[in-house]
């Protein structure tokens, strides 16, 4: 025999006489179980078919009142215009702003100025809105000055 052929018995692995316990749950068989009592729940709870009726309240169209728009315009002299008729000075544009602030009905001032009025005019039309607080303010022809 060759000596190739020998056994060397430490070279060989040692069987243990007891095999290994092993410690993991298949979980398989539990999820599959699951599942199937999932889809029997599902299929066998009813269909929640009833409604409740509510008494909703209706939308009826309230007449609205269209504001009143004022008109004031600033020239290239500084003048100041109210709706075309020219303000003399800034007890008058105060006087008036004054009546608009005690109207009831709602009211909207629109300036328009011109490319060479002074902006210190224009900031003394403002400041007497304020002063009065008129809310709705716009000031109107500023596309013209875009560029």
């Amino acid at each position: 025999m060759h000596s190739s052929f020998n056994k060397d018995e430490s070279a060989l692995p040692q069987l243990d006489p007891e095999p290994d316990v092993m410690m993991d749950i298949n979980t398989t068989p539990l999820i599959d179980i699951l599942l199937v009592l999932i889809i029997m729940l599902i299929i066998t709870i009813p269909a929640q078919l009833h409604s409740v009726n509510l008494d909703m309240p209706v939308n009826q169209a309230q007449k609205t009142k269209e504001p009143v728009v004022i008109k004031i315009s600033i020239d290239d002299q500084n003048r100041i215009f109210w709706n075309g008729n020219s303000i003399e000075n800034q007890l008058d544009l105060e006087s008036r702003f004054s009546s608009l602030s005690s109207r009831e009905d709602p009211s909207e001032v629109h300036i328009l100025s011109s490319g060479k009025a002074k902006y210190d005019t224009a900031i003394q039309v403002l400041a007497s809105a304020q002063r009065h607080q008129i809310k709705k303010i716009g000031i109107v022809g500023i596309d013209e000055f875009a560029q």
